[in-house]
């Protein structure tokens, strides 16, 4: 059976990636050690210490669909989603703000309806 990673190597890459999580730790690690970065990380998830990056918006937060703003939306006016699916293509921002609206009129926390 062949190693892929020396011990060595394996606390390198642990220890680099603990220091700096990020995708551009893995590549560096990819580029130093002559592996893939499929390799590399697949290496680190194995250790328990690669963490999946999270998407998030451009405005940081996390990315909603205007489906889940809909749906947001009728369970709070207690509808059927299917009687709003129209609501869908209107622009997100505008789905924002109605679900906004609904939430100070209401009092309820945003997060909470989602």
């Amino acid at each position: 059976m062949s190693v892929n990673y020396t011990e060595e190597q394996v606390k390198y890459m642990v220890d680099a990636y603990k220091d700096d999580p990020s995708r551009k730790t893995v590549d560096n690690l990819a580029e130093e050690l002559n592996k893939s970065v499929k390799s590399i990380i697949g290496k680190l998830s194995r250790e328990g210490v690669y963490k999946k990056t999270v998407y998030k918006t451009k405005a940081g937060e996390d990315p909603v669909t205007k489906k889940e703003l809909v749906e947001t939306v009728s369970s709070m006016l207690d509808i059927d989603s299917t009687k709003l699916s129209g609501l869908e293509k209107a622009p997100k921002a505008d789905l924002k703000n109605l679900l906004d609206a609904l939430i100070e009129s209401v009092g309820v926390e945003h997060d909470e309806q989602r």
